[in-house]
């Protein structure tokens, strides 16, 4: 594995333990040459996959781009970082599991979408203002009205209460 700090081609596995209920494995590395420490994840990839845009475009999957996507629908909400990634992993062996080379992204958005609205309402709106490219208002109460039916008293509470994000929140709180 070559170091992210020196770019030496060799380093050192100084311990490894499973990670993400045993889906991926977990290694501590050091390098020889410039002493720099880092972790590598190690996971079962069954097949490569593409993407295919709206625009036709074919591109490779890219696991950490899911991921990011996913964590800024979910930025300073209070949900366990180990679902998360449950969430994640779960989606990608879904996709592996279709058996196709390629998937259409608006396929890998209506799971996103799927996952979110089980994991936290905010997160779900937050994505799907972007997913479904929300132009006014109304989108979001549509959005919202469905959050509602599907809540056992049909409150919106959760969903409206929520402390709007100002100007002068910091990453730090």
């Amino acid at each position: 594995m070559r170091c992210p700090y020196c770019g030496s081609q060799d380093s050192q596995v100084k311990d490894s333990r499973p990670a993400e209920d045993g889906a991926a494995i977990r290694r501590r590395r050091v390098c020889p040459d410039c002493s720099g420490r880092f972790t590598t994840f190690e996971r079962v990839q069954l097949r490569e996959l593409h993407v295919l845009k709206k625009s036709g475009k074919r591109v490779p999957f890219v696991r950490d781009k899911l991921a990011r996507s996913i964590e800024i629908a979910l930025r300073k909400r209070p949900v366990d970082p180990q679902r998360v990634e449950r969430m994640i992993s779960g989606i990608v062996r879904r996709l592996e599991q279709m058996g196709e080379p390629e998937v259409r992204s608006d396929v890998i958005g209506a799971m996103v979408m799927e996952a979110l609205r089980g994991l936290d309402d905010v997160a779900y709106v937050r994505f799907a203002s972007v997913y479904r490219d929300f132009a006014e208002a109304s989108d979001f109460e549509s959005v919202i009205g469905e959050l509602a039916r599907t809540h056992k008293d049909g409150s919106i509470a959760a969903v409206v209460a929520e402390p709007s994000l100002d100007e002068g929140d910091s990453d730090d709180k």
